[in-house]
């Protein structure tokens, strides 16, 4: 779809955004035998917990949670990509498989997005390439002691957001969605990646921004409050700009109220189920955040809606009939004119 035709179906309805992977990969129990598959079965390294690598080594499972949800009522479904990266491949040794996870990844979620496309026409569902914050910060030292030192600098995690952004346009996405932002110098090592490629191809695809408010402070982990984050990146012509992770549905809806007064893209959200439990585990049921988010589309502060840690199909079909009927958010200059 064009970036014109999602622009227009924002404008006239909210959309839903899948749940969680990561959930829904655990359902499947699987061992280290599972996460290499044939392919991998002498690999020198440990795999399991390489969720990413699924797309090669367990390609039906992920089609299926692909498929779960878009039958849930998602109208968007996310790549499992979110690690996919090289800075963070490096913590398996798979560095070279990137391009390959990435192109994989999206052409699952292509075929699987299609097959629910062509049975509802007037319903098209969408794929967003799923691009994380990585396993390293450009603003913070790792070490105590020695404040100057980084573990990573710009322009390699620009080099490595390219290569990432240019796998999943070749694999079929829509939409590239720079998620979990917990470092905005990291978003906008990702943004000036994405604009580069954009330059090389001569075409632009829809930009997602979703950030993460790490505590009770209000603040991203790089210290930014809610507005600055918003302000940081509103140089670039984003296709929306929301909050994911972190929190639950509760605890984000201050922020997004922020998002929602000054933004003048579409806004989005897809927080977690509730707060994690002693165990790490996600207890809030899919009618208790319902309500939750009931009061998101009531005080219209979305235009995307979803899932992260914890949600589940049985939390988006929740979510997509609430979002049934719903009045869209008015979003770009006439929308912000009107509430100066």
């Amino acid at each position: 779809m064009t970036k014109e035709a999602i622009f227009k179906l924002l404008q006239e309805r909210v959309l839903v955004l899948d749940g969680a992977m990561g959930t829904m990969i655990q359902r499947h129990k699987l061992t280290e035998e599972d996460y290499r598959g044939k392919r991998f079965a002498n690999y020198p390294h440990d795999l399991k917990g390489n969720n990413d690598l699924l797309s090669l080594s367990q390609p039906e499972i992920i089609k299926d949670i692909h498929r779960e949800y878009l039958a849930a009522g998602a109208d968007i479904i996310e790549t499992n990509t979110f690690n996919s990266t090289r800075v963070s491949m490096a913590d398996y040794h798979m560095e070279d498989l990137v391009p390959e996870i990435n192109e994989a990844a999206a052409r699952l979620a292509r075929e699987a997005a299609d097959e629910f496309s062509a049975k509802e026409p007037n319903k098209p569902r969408l794929v967003a390439g799923s691009m994380g914050p990585t396993n390293k910060t450009t603003s913070l030292s790792p070490d105590v002691n020695n404040p100057g030192f980084r573990a990573i600098d710009f322009d390699s995690l620009a080099a490595d957001y390219k290569e990432q952004a240019a796998a999943l346009i070749r694999g079929g996405v829509d939409i590239l969605m720079v998620e979990t932002v917990f470092d905005t110098l990291n978003a906008k090592a990702a943004l000036f990646a994405i604009q580069e490629l954009f330059d090389e191809l001569g075409r632009e695809y829809p930009i997602m921004v979703s950030g993460t408010i790490t505590d009770a402070s209000g603040r991203t982990l790089s210290g930014q409050t809610t507005e600055a984050f918003l302000t940081s990146l509103s140089h670039v012509p984003l296709l929306s700009i929301g909050l994911n992770c972190a929190l639950g549905a509760d605890q984000l809806r201050p922020y997004l109220s922020i998002l929602n007064r000054k933004a003048p893209f579409a806004t989005s959200a897809h927080p977690n189920a509730g707060l994690p439990n002693a165990f790490g585990e996600y207890d809030q049921g899919p009618e208790e955040m319902g309500l939750l988010i009931k009061e998101y589309l009531d005080q219209n502060l979305v235009n995307i809606i979803g899932g992260c840690c914890g949600t589940t199909p049985e939390h988006i079909k929740v979510i997509a009939d609430l979002v049934i009927g719903r009045k869209a958010r008015e979003f770009g200059v006439k929308s912000m004119e009107s509430q100066a």
